[in-house]
């Protein structure tokens, strides 16, 4: 599309943070389809990424693999899924954030080493890929991709006569940044955690085996009880004889990146300990604590925003409903519009629902604002609608820094809290109040749990960015 703004006005997915990656794994004892099973665990992690997907079966002596560009069901016809055969399957669905959108770029990555064929898929972004890799190609190491992720599997290749284990061992020692990692061997399922444990990722049981993935909505969708969280720091190994847990680093600490309970995460996912949906239902009932306002109607972005909205109806006793219809049919391969249709600025993904809102005084609810882009064009189509007065809450706080660790983020030149007062801010959006959620609010809405990466409302970060980065 020519006009930046158009597609802003409709579909607001554009001015949030891009989703990083979905790692999926399956170690099962008896025959089944592991690789039907997997691409049902894709898809319900598809929120995760959307450009590419990829398949990789072990069958004891080798491994096969499918990759295609696109959505989980663009990429796989079922003749692709009935060739893969195995007991052993990881999966991956991938939004870049190191390396192109091409499909040589896309996972699970297949290497060879001298015990054998390798498999992973990666979750997250390593700070230190470019010097492993110019190390490894100084050793005549030839990469095939541009990903930080290729920069792993070729680590844990060259220690393979080590054995499987060990060698993921010293990989795991050696990178620094975000991961979640599944890894394959032909007859063993690895899964593998950061020590600040930035990236989600889970351990299931179903009746045949084990199962791996990024969140436990997927688990569900293939019939799998969540065990447990992966620890930080943590590697599993799963084969012919259960499960085996190894710590690689001594100093761990929990730092979940917060954004996986504020927009990433599927509502229906339990992450380290805490309901997804529960936490964004508490930022709501928090922002009315530290913005207690007065209206008529609680409205929300939707979708991200409904938990929230109804947290905060729910503790400040106005009644929540629907502000926004949402045209979910809007697919990959939508036309462009003349010039002509873009002037008249239609809203084609989001549309007021203006029976609810005319002559009303209304607070909208979204998680988060990144550029400020989209909001502006939600507040003008609210004052189309006829919306009296509009008071804006964000369940986040300000987004200032950008993410390193597995988020597609803007430099702060685009980020409007990092340059922008909120008065600022909210003269831009042209809404009548403005207010974010504290940082304080961000922990209070998630109870029982002290560890979080907050790098892009702070600066703070778990693990120190990337000199060259930083001065972009």
């Amino acid at each position: 599309m020519n006009n930046p703004n158009f597609e802003l006005i409709m579909d607001p997915s554009n001015d949030k943070f891009k989703d990083e990656c979905g790692v999926f794994g399956v170690y099962a004892n008896n025959p089944i389809d592991v690789a039907s099973m997997t691409y049902y665990g894709l898809y319900a992690l598809q929120h995760r990424g959307q450009e590419s997907a990829g398949i990789a079966v072990a069958d004891g002596e080798k491994i096969d693999i499918h990759k295609g560009l696109g959505l989980i069901t663009e990429a796989f016809k079922q003749d692709d899924l009935q060739k893969l055969k195995g007991h052993i399957a990881i999966g991956h669905v991938r939004y870049s954030t190191a390396g192109g959108k091409g499909i040589e770029n896309a996972q699970p990555i297949l290497a060879m080493s001298k015990m054998g064929p390798i498999a992973m898929a990666h979750n997250g972004t390593l700070v230190n890929a470019d010097v492993i890799k110019e190390l490894l190609e100084d050793g005549g190491q030839i990469f095939h991709t541009s990903t930080d992720s290729e920069v792993i599997s070729c680590l844990i290749a060259r220690s393979a006569k080590k054995g499987f284990a060990k060698a993921v061992v010293d990989a795991m020692s050696a990178i620094r940044g975000s991961f979640a990692l599944t890894i394959m061997s032909k007859d063993k399922l690895i899964g593998a955690r950061d020590p600040h444990g930035i990236r989600p990722l889970c351990l299931g049981k179903i009746d045949e085996g084990y199962v791996l993935a990024s969140e436990s909505c997927a688990l569900d969708a293939i019939g799998a009880e969540l065990i447990r969280d992966i620890e930080p720091g943590e590697i599993v190994i799963i084969d012919a004889e259960g499960v085996h847990s190894y710590r690689y680093s001594e100093n761990t600490q929990c730092q979940t990146c917060a954004f996986e309970y504020i927009y990433f995460a599927r509502p229906d996912s339990r992450i380290d300990g805490l309901e997804v949906h529960t936490t964004r239902v508490k930022a709501g009932e928090q922002l009315f604590k530290e913005h207690p306002l007065k209206a008529d109607l609680v409205i929300a972005v939707p979708d991200s925003g409904i938990p929230a909205a109804i947290g905060y109806a729910k503790a400040s006793g106005i009644p929540y409903d629907t502000g926004f219809i949402k045209n979910r049919y809007v697919g990959r391969t939508f036309i462009s519009p003349s010039q002509e249709i873009r002037e008249r600025a239609v809203a084609v993904k989001l549309n007021p629902l203006k029976v609810n809102l005319e002559g009303k005084n209304v607070i909208l609810i979204d998680d988060s604002i990144v550029r400020g882009t989209t909001s502006k064009h939600l507040v003008e189509s609210l004052r189309r609608a006829g919306v009296k007065e509009i008071s804006f809450l964000i369940a986040s706080p300000g987004v200032k820094y950008p993410c390193y660790f597995g988020i597609d983020t803007p430099y702060r030149s685009e980020l409007v809290a990092a340059n922008n007062t909120v008065e600022e801010i909210r003269d831009m959006i042209g809404a009548d109040y403005l207010g974010y959620l504290s940082e304080e609010g961000v922990y209070k809405s998630c109870v029982g749990k002290e560890g979080f990466c907050m790098g892009c409302f702070n600066g703070v970060y778990p693990v120190a960015a990337p000199v060259e980065n930083q001065v972009q």
